[in-house]
């Protein structure tokens, strides 16, 4: 999967603005942003539901119209409706009769978890149960690249719990996963490498460690004694500082060297170091303050 230089633009709308991004055969990588920021917009350019109006996007070298075309993608999008009056069985035989090389009907039930539900109306199953059978339609055709667009939006712990293991299964078949999410936990349990996309850019692009890092590392949080210093963002390691009521949070990449100059201060009341989380990485990667790189 290749993205160069793509753009997008709906109205004065530039929903993908320039996007470059490489994935591996195999890879799990989930993209990663607010809302609006561009994740849905890449994934219609990625499957050729859209074209970029600047740029391009490959997928197995070729047009992705062309990859979908020959059975090699299966997507699982937001706005699927239940087809009515068909049983779960029915349906995901229709779609695996569709492709060149499918996946048996009962292994696609399966690594989905429905089995059970295989005799059961699409039409007349739960939110979560309804999820679950668009994954198996999307594995129906045993593609070599699936695409889940914000898969588990609005269902419940349980079946966000299910979904995933469903999802791994198929991930260790060697096959390659694209995922959007606004779940930052989903992102970093379940994903080899995230992508983080705002305003239609890509601004980060590693593990949930590395991105963790990159945002700055740990925390150095501490308690005033007396008026805020107004050169807390110059102690050395610091990229950020936050100051609520009478406590200071410091984001540092180098936290031992921000404690020592804290010390050397005397400002050690209530000190604490913890490493920074993925949602401080995300806040800090997609703040309106961040300059755009």
């Amino acid at each position: 999967m290749r993205f160069r230089g793509a753009v997008k633009t709906f109205g004065d709308v530039r929903a993908v603005a320039g996007l470059d991004l490489d994935v591996a055969a195999g890879e799990t990588v989930a993209l990663l942003g607010r809302n609006g920021a561009g994740k849905s917009t890449t994934i219609s350019l990625l499957l050729g539901l859209n074209e970029p109006d600047e740029g391009s996007v490959e997928l197995f070298g070729a047009r992705p119209q062309d990859a979908v075309r020959a059975g090699r993608v299966g997507a699982m999008l937001q706005d699927a409706h239940p087809v009515p009056r068909v049983t779960v069985q029915e349906l995901v035989s229709f779609v695996a009769g569709r492709y060149p090389h499918p996946l048996p009907v009962a292994e696609a039930l399966r690594l989905a978890g429905i089995t059970e539900l295989a005799g059961r109306r699409v039409d007349r199953l739960s939110g979560g149960q309804a999820q679950r059978v668009r994954f198996a339609v999307a594995l129906a055709g045993n593609p070599a690249l699936i695409v889940l667009d914000e898969p588990t939006a609005a269902l419940d712990v349980e079946a966000r719990h299910a979904f995933w293991e469903s999802m791994r299964a198929f991930a260790r078949r060697g096959h390659t996963v694209l995922f959007s999410t606004h779940y930052l936990e989903e992102a970093d349990a379940h994903a080899d490498r995230i992508v983080v996309v705002d305003k239609g850019r890509i601004v980060a692009d590693g593990s949930g460690e590395e991105l963790r890092r990159a945002a700055g590392g740990n925390l150095v949080s501490f308690d005033l004694a007396g008026p805020v210093p107004d050169d807390l963002a110059l102690l050395p390691g610091v990229v950020a500082v936050e100051v609520l009521g009478r406590r200071a949070r410091l984001r540092t990449d180098d936290s031992d060297a921000t404690v020592i100059a804290l010390a050397e201060r005397g400002a050690i009341r209530g000190l604490e170091v913890v490493p920074a989380s993925l949602d401080d990485a995300f806040m800090a990667l997609t703040s309106d303050e961040r300059e755009t790189v």
